[in-house]
């Protein structure tokens, strides 16, 4: 890799901001330095010095302390609009420019972001390798002689290179993923229509998803929860919905992995040893591995390509491309084309079968909370995808092109280096509105430890409680969770703050837990289950007095709502806090 990253993630800036050691407008004027020389061809067109301060100084008069992304430097994928700059698609005949900017770049500016320019793409969105553009083929950031990915080509390598801060892309059939996995990014896919579209020029508009890179799947969280709203003036977007157990910061949880004959690396070993090494990885964050049949999903990404699919890109263009068929991109213009002896009945017989894959696909999802596959098989030098474009482009397709037909949310994330320097990537992915425990387990898996769920752009619509008797796993009435279909979270321990008591009277499965002051207690074994919001007024509602439910402190800190029991009732209890936990005092009673 030619350059070291040289801003950072967004709370390094953050910090850098804060502590004044730097301004937006310095920032800025160093970056307009840096991307000056553009070897790469990572971008289109990138704003003068004065158009960034302007943003740069907007940013610095409203203050930190109001705006998220306080002089954040971003890029733009050039089919998405920024105002008073020209959209191209990489097709400079069809270049217009944008009066007004796109609802999300228009967010992330009035959130502090600065824009720096509009980045280079296969034309029109059409590829994921990164070589189908006029302004040049974009080269990958560890290696120039390899491809960068696409279509969201510049977006990808002007942030490996540390030009920005984060970017954003498209993704209709894996264009904001595959270039993640060869720059060594967090590619954030969401969740369809969570993302207004509008501003963007349309791939496939039913399909059609913004997507986000970063150098963290923190960082992706931060932005997705800037960006994140419900746009009326899209007919593609739709509000925000919870998204459930939130198996990114569970100690347990499923995932699926296709079967071994179904995974695809095109002659590629290291690729093939990386993937298990990042299955052992999830095994070794508590993941359950499944095997799963991945034939319905291969079919599923057949159907982008060779069948209606094609003629929504067709449609996006096609008073262009009729006016000018010469202009496009040689590659482009074959394929699109194509789409011209399709009729309405090749429409519906690919809806049709659509629909009875996803039925098929989506059964997987009783058994499992994700599944993870490599994000490209293999990756291949620019060379090679000239000399064979559309046989190469499909294979780099065969673990991204089924998603958005399905409708599921998905992460791009880091797995490692190949033995020649060039970075891998798996890709974990659930269905729709799954983005936030998707983010997190990305985030689990680069920093190998647990991740507690704070403020995120989407709800959970879910309650965690800290239990610590008769409601932990294996005893008489745990089936009060599960048949509220709560799941197990974390297995804790309380702040050392609080005593434990065998309450008397019943059966042996009354505990009562106390807070007491500070100095007086003990640390308390607790099991922290999650279920439904919607559940847990019954579930309340069923404990005797003189249990309740109050918040309790773990030893993280972190505050929830648990068992506690009323002060009164342990005046004749048996004081067990010295054993540490129900399971402990049960056990003594045998």
């Amino acid at each position: 890799m030619e350059q070291t990253l040289a801003l950072g993630d967004i709370p390094a800036l953050l910090r850098r901001y804060a502590s004044n050691e730097l301004t937006p407008s310095r920032m800025v004027e160093q970056i307009s330095g840096r991307i000056a020389d553009d070897p790469h061809h990572a971008w289109i067109h990138k704003l003068s010095l004065e158009q960034m301060l302007v943003y740069a100084r907007a940013a610095e008069q409203k203050g930190i302390a109001s705006q998220p992304l306080y002089g954040i430097p971003f890029a733009i994928k050039d089919n998405i609009d920024l105002a008073g700059v020209p959209t191209t698609a990489a097709c400079p005949e069809f270049s217009y420019v944008a009066k007004q900017s796109a609802v999300v770049v228009q967010r992330l500016i009035e959130a502090g972001a600065i824009p720096i320019g509009k980045t280079n793409l296969d034309q029109f969105a059409t590829g994921l390798n990164g070589t189908r553009s006029p302004y040049g083929a974009c080269l990958n950031a560890y290696d120039p002689r390899y491809i960068s990915g696409g279509s969201s080509s510049g977006s990808a390598v002007a942030l490996a290179l540390g030009q920005v801060c984060f970017s954003l892309g498209t993704d209709t059939a894996g264009s904001g993923r595959v270039p993640a996995a060869f720059n060594n990014l967090v590619g954030l896919k969401p969740t369809c229509g969570l993302l207004s579209t509008s501003g963007v020029l349309p791939a496939c508009r039913s399909l059609d998803a913004i997507a986000i890179f970063a150098l963290t799947a923190e960082d992706a969280n931060r932005v997705l929860g800037v960006v994140t709203g419900f746009d009326a003036a899209d007919p593609y977007s739709r509000p925000v919905q919870p998204h459930g157990f939130d198996f990114g910061v569970a100690a347990a949880f499923n995932f699926g992995v296709p079967q071994s004959d179904q995974l695809q690396f095109f002659g590629n070993r290291d690729a093939g040893g990386l993937f298990d090494q990042a299955v052992a990885r999830l095994e070794a964050l508590g993941g359950r591995k499944v095997t799963i049949d991945f034939a319905p999903f291969v079919e599923t990404a057949r159907l982008l390509y060779e069948g209606a699919w094609v003629a929504e890109r067709y449609l996006a263009i096609r008073d262009f491309i009729e006016a000018k068929p010469q202009a496009l991109f040689p590659v482009t213009r074959d394929i699109m084309v194509a789409a011209k002896n399709l009729s309405a009945a090749d429409t519906f017989a690919g809806s049709y079968r659509l629909r009875e894959l996803k039925r098929k696909c989506d059964s997987l999802w009783e058994s499992m909370d994700c599944i993870v596959t490599p994000t490209a098989g293999t990756i291949y030098t620019v060379a090679e995808m000239l000399n064979d474009p559309i046989r190469l482009n499909s294979n780099l397709g065969y673990y991204t092109n089924f998603m958005n037909l399905l409708d599921y949310s998905a992460v791009a994330v880091p797995a490692g280096f190949m033995s020649g320097g060039l970075p891998f990537g798996i890709t974990v992915f659930a269905p729709a509105h799954q983005d936030v425990p998707l983010l997190h387990l990305a985030q689990r898996f680069r920093n190998g430890s647990r991740v507690h769920a704070c403020t995120d752009a989407v709800p959970s619509g879910q309650i965690s409680v800290a239990v610590c008797g008769a409601h932990l796993s294996g005893m008489p009435l745990n089936k009060q969770l599960t048949e509220r279909r709560a799941r197990l979270n974390a297995k804790m321990r309380t702040a050392p703050d609080y005593r434990f008591y065998a309450l008397p009277g019943g059966p042996p499965w009354r505990p009562g837990l106390v807070q007491v002051a500070k100095g007086q207690g003990y640390a308390i074994e607790v099991e922290v289950w999650e279920m439904p919001a919607t559940a847990f007024g019954s579930f309340v509602a069923g404990i005797p007095a003189p249990l309740c439910i109050g918040t309790v402190t773990l030893e993280t800190g972190a505050q929830l709502k648990g068992f506690l029991c009323e002060q009164h009732a342990v005046s004749n209890a048996a004081d067990i806090s010295e054993l540490g936990g129900w399971r402990a005092y049960m056990a003594s009673l045998e």
